[in-house]
């Protein structure tokens, strides 16, 4: 007869069979919602059976959801960091009329599920390694350099750290006690902020205004000697481009992120070089066209395109549905195998070295140079 104590005790000593988070469509569930300013959330997700979530600081994943009974893909940063490794987190902003930000402050919370896409994204600060950085953020735009400043916190690294931050006002910052612990305990770390405006009975104390040379030389004055790593809304982004342009900054050392919704100009864009191509195509005399052919679900279906359609448009002909969320191979949510013949993928970061060496492809920025077959 077995004892119960015996028994339990060896399934718990029994070894974990932990499995290593890969680019990919994963299915997770929300295990945790903190609320980090007035209008900012993070949400925390884990798999369902344990899996170690490595992913290089700075990169995102993008979040498949349902909303109003259509399909949507989303992109956002990882906010946590992988010394953490058996979740992962994104923070987001509501941001009024934002379809998604919205949905998931209203109805993202423990125990929901949901598929994500990724690990992608060259913004990182694996493939950048330096002993001095500059950690520039505006806005929401900090969670991918938190990432960054908790991995090398976390992991003790011997790296010169200055963070400066823009905020709002004082009632719009994000992580502010997390970095206050993070100076507290370490000398390797200093940490600046400058706030747009001030709100009526909020005290402060530290910088007004936008970040400009003046409070750059403040806050960092070797910043010339530092690798640069910026992320935030594009006009801010913008503005410390032209200001290190101006300094004499090796551009090579700066490094920044922006993603999120496609802009409406891109996607009429877009419509009307379909649009566009598909007239050329029309035109086209059947030796200039290319077939594809796509395996899906055991099923196979062909369609001839055009040289200059992507290999997403035939699959939309075929009245299959890869889904993606950039359009602009960002986000690495639409990758396909290619089994048989020659393409040419245009990528934006959104697909690792390995899945290309492996035969894989961004549908949306890949067109065919021959006859191909791909398999999603």
């Amino acid at each position: 007869m077995t004892n119960p104590t015996t028994a339990s005790s060896a399934e718990y000593l029994a070894p974990v069979n932990t499995q290593t988070w890969v680019n990919g469509r994963h299915n997770v569930r929300c295990v945790r919602v903190i609320q980090e300013s007035w209008d900012v959330n993070t949400f925390c997700f884990m798999a369902q059976q344990p899996v170690m979530f490595f992913f290089k600081p700075g990169q995102f994943v993008t979040l498949e959801l349902e909303i109003e009974g259509k399909q949507v893909m989303r992109s956002y940063t990882i906010s946590s960091s992988p010394s953490v490794p058996y979740s992962f987190s994104i923070t987001v902003k509501r941001v009024p009329g934002g379809l998604v930000s919205n949905w998931l402050h209203d109805n993202m919370d423990v125990g929901v599920e949901l598929a994500v896409h990724g690990p992608v994204g060259n913004f990182n600060c694996i493939d950048f390694p330096a002993d001095k950085v500059l950690l520039l953020s505006g806005g929401v735009g900090i969670t991918p350099v938190m990432s960054m400043a908790r991995w090398w916190f976390d992991t003790s690294a011997d790296v010169d750290i200055s963070f400066v931050h823009s905020a709002r006002s004082p009632r719009d910052l994000i992580y502010p006690r997390e970095l206050d612990h993070m100076v507290s305990r370490v000398n390797n770390i200093s940490v600046h902020t400058i706030v747009e405006r001030m709100h009526n009975g909020l005290a402060w104390h530290g910088y007004r205004g936008y970040l400009d040379e003046t409070k750059l030389l403040l806050t960092t004055p070797d910043f010339m000697e530092r690798e640069i790593f910026c992320c935030g809304p594009a006009p801010y982004m913008k503005a410390v481009r032209e200001l290190l342009k101006a300094k004499g900054f090796d551009m090579s050392r700066y490094h920044e992120e922006s993603f999120g919704e496609t802009p409406e100009a891109i996607v009429e864009d877009a419509i009307e070089l379909a649009e566009v191509a598909q007239a050329e195509a029309d035109a086209l005399d059947s030796a200039d066209m290319h077939r594809v052919e796509v395996i899906s679900s055991g099923m196979t279906m062909s369609v001839q395109v055009a040289p200059s359609e992507t290999l997403h448009n035939a699959a939309a002909k075929l009245n299959l549905h890869i889904p993606k969320a950039c359009g602009m191979g960002i986000c690495g949510t639409c990758k396909v195998l290619v089994k048989e013949g020659e393409t040419h993928m245009e990528a934006n970061g959104g697909i690792t070295d390995e899945d290309v060496a492996e035969g894989y492809v961004l549908s949306c920025c890949t067109v065919a140079k021959s006859d191909v077959v791909i398999e999603y």
